[in-house]
């Protein structure tokens, strides 16, 4: 399948869902009030540690739905702080831990190196950072008591992790999360289990955007992933593209596909607003 040369053309992606209702997207209008409130806060995790984390709010009437971010192996960057205000100004207020909080501080470049060298982070201490999150995000004033989960490439896996392993999450959405599925050879102490193993206890519906081109995860591990949910009969919707690879929203890289972005970020709102509303 390929992309029509017109700009205007929208990518027609592979698509597998069980969606169960129908799909609808807010209609923003110049007569409404809009504001943000973002600032860096502290919060605690669910073992009790105390990080830092990006908190963007929309301003006005609430209740507004919640959502936590969980950010790639390049760290805690820009990129994620501008997609918490973002969702910030599509009416969720949006919490993004620093999940590398624990390997010190310094630009996020040099801290995502010092975490790459150190084998990456514990699965148990993110699950317990993103569960940390959700609880803080659930509980802030003007909130409406449901939670969505987001997060790309190795956030998108931590995303999924978390919802499977933490009840109290309404939706997730899983972007090109790698090493869902994973070979024993993998394995690790920090990584002991793949995430896909805990399918089974997915107590929420899940949106993955994958590219066609990507290796990790590669097509047929999307499809043992598709498998799996299948099989246990849940809620999901998958959207693969064609002519993309890992990382295709990351607009100030060479893997940016300006069609695929556009067209998989509508995808995100409909289904959080269809979850989460």
């Amino acid at each position: 399948m390929q992309l029509q040369r017109k700009a205007a053309a929208k990518p027609k992606p592979h698509k597998t869902r069980r969606a169960k209702k129908k799909e609808f997207t807010a209609m923003y209008t110049t007569d409404k009030y809009e504001g943000v409130f973002a600032e860096t806060i502290t919060m605690t995790s669910a073992n009790g540690d105390s990080i830092n984390a990006y908190l963007a709010r929309p301003l006005g009437e609430g209740p507004f739905p919640a959502m936590v971010l969980a950010h790639h192996l390049p760290g805690w960057d820009a990129w994620y702080r501008e997609i918490t205000y973002k969702f910030a100004l599509h009416g969720y207020v949006t919490l993004s831990p620093n999940l590398f909080f624990r390997a010190g501080h310094g630009t996020p470049e040099d801290i995502a190196a010092r975490v790459r060298g150190d084998g990456g982070v514990p699965d148990d201490q993110v699950v317990g950072d993103l569960a940390g999150a959700m609880k803080q995000v659930r509980g802030m004033q003007g909130v409406n008591g449901k939670v969505g989960i987001f997060g790309t490439c190795s956030g998108g896996r931590h995303a999924y992790l978390a919802a499977c392993r933490t009840p109290g999450f309404n939706a997730v959405v899983d972007c090109w999360g790698g090493n869902v599925v994973m070979r024993p050879e993998q394995l690790s102490p920090k990584m002991p289990v793949p995430p896909i193993d805990y399918t089974k206890d997915l107590s929420c519906p899940v949106l993955g955007l994958f590219g066609d081109e990507d290796t990790t995860p590669s097509p047929e591990q999307v499809n043992l992933h598709e498998a799996e949910l299948k099989k246990y009969s849940k809620d999901y919707e998958f959207h693969r593209y064609p002519n993309a690879g890992h990382g295709f929203f990351y607009y100030h890289r060479p893997n940016y596909r300006q069609a695929q972005a556009v067209d998989g970020w509508e995808k995100v709102f409909a289904f959080l607003e269809k979850n989460l509303a």
